[in-house]
């Protein structure tokens, strides 16, 4: 779901020659996630990491009987910190994309995503390139939204990116933005709550085959026993369980 600076990683991945991790179930795991993309990840009063990602990420350890820490690491930093070794895993609603895949190796899809315009509600807004033109739209930087805007729209619309999902929505909110590009399960999240009141999806889904997965490093044997996770717990009724938590309908 997200891009994030693997230019940074490329430079860090020599470190990957250094020693392979190769953590294994049994042993101590050490999962990164965002804290700042709800309902997928986001931290508690207590400052405890909570959400999809999260329940999806304990979960998975207790079907291959892990022991599991999780912590929390902001997106521009968090693959150069799985190339540094400070954790093994990333589960922070991550997309697959060619570019990350020079550096990671990823696990079967856990979830996913299409792309949504969010605007005022009950106000006119044409999604088309054409309709756009003029407009001030934002997204997360580093996301796939917000590459989107940049590959597709920013010949037309004035783009604004912002550092957290919650920053684009104070804009949105505070009329500085005449529209949002997000993925669509987070705005949908938003959109439930007090603050999205008077905000509503525009147009079309975009769907880019997105699809959201645990990312790790290359060559870690974690891909394989993650990948038979995910699967197992989609058999038998956890995922679902999971889901149903967050959102009314299905977004495996």
């Amino acid at each position: 779901m997200k891009l994030s600076k693997v230019i940074t990683a490329l430079s860090l991945v020599t470190l990957t020659a250094l020693g392979s991790s190769l953590a294994s179930a049994g042993d101590k795991i050490r999962i990164a996630t965002e804290g700042a993309y709800a309902p997928f990840n986001m931290t508690n009063e207590q400052g405890e990491a909570v959400g999809f990602d999260v329940d999806i990420a304990k979960a998975l350890c207790a079907e291959m009987k892990a022991d599991c820490e999780i912590v929390t690491q902001d997106w521009d930093g968090i693959i150069p910190g799985l190339m540094g070794r400070k954790y093994d895993a990333i589960v922070a609603s991550m997309s697959i994309t060619e570019e990350r895949l020079r550096v990671v190796d990823f696990t079967e899809p856990y979830y996913s995503n299409v792309l949504a315009f969010v605007g005022p509600e009950g106000k006119a807004l044409d999604t088309s390139k054409e309709g756009l033109k003029g407009l001030t739209v934002g997204a997360q930087r580093a996301t796939v939204a917000g590459q989107y805007l940049e590959d597709n729209l920013a010949d037309v619309v004035n783009v604004k990116l912002y550092d957290t999902q919650d920053n684009a929505y104070l804009d949105l909110s505070a009329g500085r933005l005449d529209a949002l590009l997000s993925d669509k399960f987070p705005a949908y999240d938003w959109l439930q709550s007090a603050d999205g009141k008077g905000f509503e999806f525009k147009g079309e889904d975009i769907d880019i085959d997105d699809k959201i997965a645990i990312a790790v490093r290359k060559g870690d044997p974690l891909k394989d026993k993650f990948s038979a996770a995910i699967k197992a717990i989609v058999d038998n009724g956890t995922y679902a369980e999971i889901n149903a938590k967050y959102f009314p309908f299905s977004i495996y």
